[in-house]
């Protein structure tokens, strides 16, 4: 493992060898031989400082090196040296439970006793609690959303930290709100490094940190007044031959993709900007006979689990993958990454690129941006910080002192469940809110909305996606502009990408590879899931339901013509719902994208009629949509529902429980509907523009079902995700 890399920069004081390190060298290079099943290996150069500084000087330490350098090896060498010496075991707050895996099957290989405290492990609790009473675990993995389960918190914490040898944060960015993927309960071990004893020395790592981040961490892990021992190494990877294929559309790319994967050395990772982009490309490419699979947010834990393992294996020759496999995935032969559209920053890019070559001498990646790109960043736009008046309303109803579930906020609050609960974990990390036993509550303490550092963050995100287009569109080394926007002072050209030594790639594109992906982007339908339970607590927003819906109050499986987030339909209906959008009626192609979809519906029964729901926003297109759909399917369209009350009181989005709220009893069937349902037996085609919560689509359809419709089917432009 000897390095050739040149020196890194180091902050910080750690002492020359002498009598008394000399063997502590020895000790160290035999248990990496160890871990690393190479009886001649050596440390990496800074590899033994870090060890040195945290066994010998007790330090607190960050190490900032490449993907690939070995920051495992450090923390694991350091624990093994500590525990023989009396120390207790290490805690490691790691990300993710990929990583988990890695890193406990890492440490047994090495002898290392090593645990992980998860979500996905809760039977195994009691014994790894045995287990850490017995002495028996050298390393306990731990999420870090784990440091705030009241349970965790209450039982097990305080004695982990009067027994911890070492603690350990890995992808220490996540640490930073300049981080690129900055995770609010990250901000927790502050508190958690404050409460250790001055004596338990801690170590931060990261691959991806520029100078704003560093000082970041530098500042979090010094609290107390501790001095921060840092290392930064050389970023740039030696393995990674960079390039940028720009092609005309996503038909062109995924067309590229057909002609050219079994190209690519080895096996390797193929990135999508969404979920649907993801299972879409693995569709396309198994059906052509290529070993792939699909592996996103939406994927089983099991099946997430398996396809690791066979990518590992080589069992496939890709996972096709969203963000959802990114740090600390382990494959040291990875033989390429291929992105379908940019990450929106370089240093998220540079993460995920940094899967591939590890250990080996080469490895190829190549960035295929599309146009749709920044759409698609600014349609998953979300900011880790909190808006001033939904954080202001959440303290309001925790004011008091009244325990909360996320349940009951979401009928006080109309906040969606993922941005709440991550609302909620920014205010407990401040401090103003804590998680207890069934639920939140406010603990009196000040808070203040900090606009003008959230304008600051919001800003830098921006910053962060011209970054990413200026690295598109560069003519000079792609790994040097990398290595530059992590402030990496050893950036240099690297010899090996497309700017630096020609293409490596041809972007020449097979017939039938452009008739079949043009066939995937043509598909068109996508279910609809109905609704089959209320939101709980709608008594307190005056609604009188609760639990399942009745089977004769509720509609059917529905449809999309497509997703918003799709490869091929979602682009031009991502034109259509933009904000500012002018409102149009339908026009031909969609209409008849449209007609594909109920005649592939497979219904047990066809339409007797078509009933809209009348639009604010875009009436002339939903208008035309049921119309147009009459006509050409020669069913009768009865128009659109009556507003009785003024219509829905509230905008599209939002919660279940407030959303339900605003369209509960806003629509009615026209007074000569119900008899023309009596006389007209069958199922209604319920006709609407887009979906999201679903909750417009189940109160129409409650409303014509008790206008005696046998059945309501619903039809939809483009379904949110």
């Amino acid at each position: 493992m000897e390095s050739t890399d040149t020196q890194g920069t180091v902050s910080g004081t750690v002492s020359e060898a002498s009598e008394t390190t000399r063997p502590l060298h020895g000790e160290a290079v035999e248990l990496l031989r160890a871990l690393v099943g190479n009886d001649s290996a050596e440390f990496h150069q800074d590899q033994f400082e870090a060890i040195e500084a945290l066994v010998a000087g007790g330090r607190r330490a960050l190490v900032v090196q490449r993907t690939g350098w070995g920051k495992s090896a450090v923390y694991f060498v350091a624990s093994l040296l500590l525990r023989a010496r009396g120390a207790g075991p290490t805690l490691i707050v790691s990300p993710l439970l990929a990583l988990m895996r890695d890193q406990v099957a890492a440490a047994a290989r090495a002898g290392v006793r090593a645990v992980a405290i998860n979500s996905a492990n809760q039977l195994e609790w009691q014994d790894i609690s045995a287990k850490l009473e017995a002495d028996e675990v050298d390393v306990l993995l731990v999420s870090p959303e784990r440091l705030n389960n009241p349970g965790f918190r209450e039982q097990h914490l305080p004695e982990l930290i009067r027994r911890s040898g070492l603690l350990v944060i890995d992808e220490a960015h996540c640490i930073s709100d300049w981080g690129h993927d900055f995770r609010p309960d990250y901000r927790r071990i502050r508190h958690l490094i404050e409460r250790l004893p001055s004596t338990v020395p801690v170590l931060a790592t990261t691959a991806t940190a520029n100078s704003r981040v560093v000082k970041d961490i530098e500042e979090q892990l010094a609290a107390g007044g501790e001095d921060v021992f840092t290392i930064r190494g050389p970023l740039a990877r030696k393995s990674l031959r960079l390039g940028v294929l720009r092609l005309p559309n996503p038909k062109a790319r995924l067309a590229w993709l057909l002609t050219h994967l079994d190209d690519l050395p080895g096996s390797g990772i193929i990135y999508a900007l969404t979920v649907s982009g993801a299972e879409d490309t693995a569709r396309l490419l198994q059906k052509a006979g290529h070993p792939v699979l699909a592996y996103t947010g939406r994927t089983d834990p099991a099946d997430r689990e398996e396809a690791e393992a066979a990518l590992k294996e080589n069992r496939v020759k890709a996972l096709v993958a969203t963000s959802a496999l990114g740090m600390g995935f382990d494959k040291p032969d990875l033989g390429f990454v291929i992105h379908l559209g940019a990450p929106s920053s370089p240093v998220a890019y540079y993460q995920q690129v940094g899967r591939a070559g590890r250990g080996t001498p080469n490895a190829d990646v190549l960035l295929l941006p599309g146009a749709e790109d920044r759409d698609i960043w600014q349609y998953f736009a979300t900011s880790s910080m909190p808006e001033e008046g939904p954080a202001t309303a959440v303290l309001a109803e925790l004011a008091s002192g009244e325990v909360l579930s996320v349940g009951v906020l979401e009928t006080r609050v109309n906040l969606k469940r993922s941005p709440l609960e991550l609302l909620l974990k920014v205010l407990s990390v401040d401090g103003a809110v804590e998680k207890v036993s069934g639920g939140w509550r406010g603990t009196g303490q000040p808070w203040h909305y900090d606009r003008e550092r959230y304008e600051r963050i919001a800003a830098a995100r921006v910053k962060e996606q011209q970054a990413m287009l200026d690295y598109e569109s560069t003519t000079g080394c792609r790994m040097q502009f990398l290595s530059q926007q992590l402030d990496d002072p050893a950036a240099a050209p690297c010899g090996r990408c497309d700017n630096c030594a020609g293409r490596w790639f041809g972007d020449d594109v097979a017939a039938e590879a452009t008739d079949n992906a043009a066939q995937a982007l043509d598909k068109v339908g996508v279910e609809v899931d109905p609704r089959g339970m209320y939101p709980s607590g709608m008594d307190r927003l005056g609604v009188p339901v609760k639990g399942k819906i009745k089977p004769d109050r509720t509609v059917f499986d529905g449809r999309a013509l497509a997703r918003l987030t799709d490869l091929g339909w979602g682009g031009r209906l991502r034109e259509i719902f933009a904000p500012g959008a002018q409102d149009m009626p339908v026009d031909p192609a969609l209409l008849q994208g449209c007609v594909q979809v109920l005649a592939q519906w497979g219904w047990a029964e066809r339409p007797v009629a078509i009933v809209s729901i009348p639009s604010r926003s875009r009436p002339q297109l939903v208008d035309s949509l049921a119309r147009g759909l009459s006509e050409l399917g020669r069913i009768p369209y009865l128009g659109a529902l009556q507003l009785p009350h003024g219509g829905p009181t509230g905008g599209p989005g939002g919660n279940s429980a407030f959303r339900l709220a605003s369209v509960w009893d806003q629509f009615a069937v026209p007074p000569e509907g119900a008899a023309w349902f009596a006389a007209n037996p069958g199922p209604v085609l319920l006709v609407d523009d887009f979906a999201d919560s679903r909750w417009t689509l189940t109160e129409a359809g409650r409303v014509l079902r008790e206008a005696g419709a046998q059945a309501v089917l619903p039809f939809v432009l483009a379904l949110k995700a």
